[in-house]
């Protein structure tokens, strides 16, 4: 079990970047529900993301089927 946040990973370092310029993104998760907005922060289990009514979300990475990242 990986027990430490490995921010060399490419996947981590994307979402880092994505945090740090406020981007718009979407989440799919595998029940199919698509939750928008902007992630606040990630972890090694979880993301939060902050919609555009300012409703907090966190999400477990395993429920994640796909992010799409905005325009």
């Amino acid at each position: 079990m990986l027990t430490e946040f490995d921010t060399s990973l490419p996947s981590i370092k994307q979402v880092q970047k994505l945090i740090q310029e406020n981007t718009q993104i979407e989440l799919k998760l595998i029940t199919g529900d698509v939750i928008a907005g902007k992630l606040l922060w990630q972890d090694l289990q979880c993301f939060c993301i902050m919609s555009e009514d300012n409703q907090k979300t966190t999400v477990w990475k395993q429920a994640i089927a796909f992010l799409k990242i905005g325009e």
